[in-house]
């Protein structure tokens, strides 16, 4: 009876965690959605049926590389192609999940819970999981990837189904949905520029991915310009230690 207490009470702990990090996730859905409407019309409008746009949305789950997926594909480009470029937008991934190790706790769940990791769920988990008492971390981390993820999905269904038919009746709201992810992406990193790390770790990562993006190399700006600035954010903490 006392373990069945237990596990009533932990259940109900995860739940209510769950509930909390939902609710916490919303300020995302800003970007979720217009950018997952774009999506679903974008990919229609590409020849992809509803069906095989919601599967995308559902199994890949990746923003950009989404888009990117879409393109390449109907413009004939071979699979390996466009695996491999996938692949290597989110690769960026490789750095996230190190940094949300250390805030969660051990699950067997991880290993398909892990689909949930976005760039936006993760600058989200990065700020708050800090402030929450670790045992409800699974939990709230939970009900915000699924959360977003639902909504993802959602979104695209409606993007392909009436996306069309609602850009028509207004077409301002095409003009400003693209829009609507990079605004999301400013309001989340803006507060960093308050530590002078990360400020010189952002502007190292502008810069280059700039720099990249004009010379033509707009398939890789992103990848490398994470990666040059994580390595001036390491680098200025060697330099500190050593200077102490």
């Amino acid at each position: 009876m006392r373990a069945s207490t237990e596990s009533s009470a932990r259940s109900h702990a995860v739940w209510h965690a769950a509930l909390q990090g939902a609710r916490e996730g919303i300020p995302l859905l800003g970007g979720y959605i217009p950018v997952s409407l774009s999506f679903g019309l974008v990919a229609t409008q590409a020849g992809f049926t509803t069906f095989e746009a919601a599967a995308i949305s559902l199994l890949i789950y990746a923003g950009a590389s989404q888009f990117l997926f879409v393109g390449m594909i109907a413009t004939g480009a071979p699979l390996w192609l466009v695996v491999a470029l996938t692949l290597l937008i989110n690769a960026r991934h490789l750095v996230y999940g190190p940094n949300l190790a250390a805030l969660l706790p051990r699950s067997r769940h991880w290993l398909w819970l892990m689909h949930g990791l976005t760039d936006q769920v993760f600058a989200l988990a990065l700020t708050r999981l800090p402030a929450l008492d670790p045992a409800r971390r699974f939990g709230w981390f939970l009900g915000c990837a699924l959360m977003a993820w639902a909504v993802w999905v959602v979104g695209t269904v409606v993007g392909a189904v009436a996306g069309e038919a609602v850009t028509a009746y207004w077409p301002l709201l095409g003009e400003i949905m693209p829009f609507a992810l990079p605004a999301l992406f400013l309001a989340m990193t803006a507060p960093r520029f308050v530590d002078l790390r990360w400020s010189l770790a952002l502007i190292a990562t502008i810069i280059a991915s700039l720099a990249l993006t004009l010379t033509g190399a707009s398939n890789v700006a992103i990848p490398l310009g994470a990666a040059c600035g994580a390595l001036c954010f390491y680098a200025v903490r060697f330099s500190a230690r050593r200077r102490a």
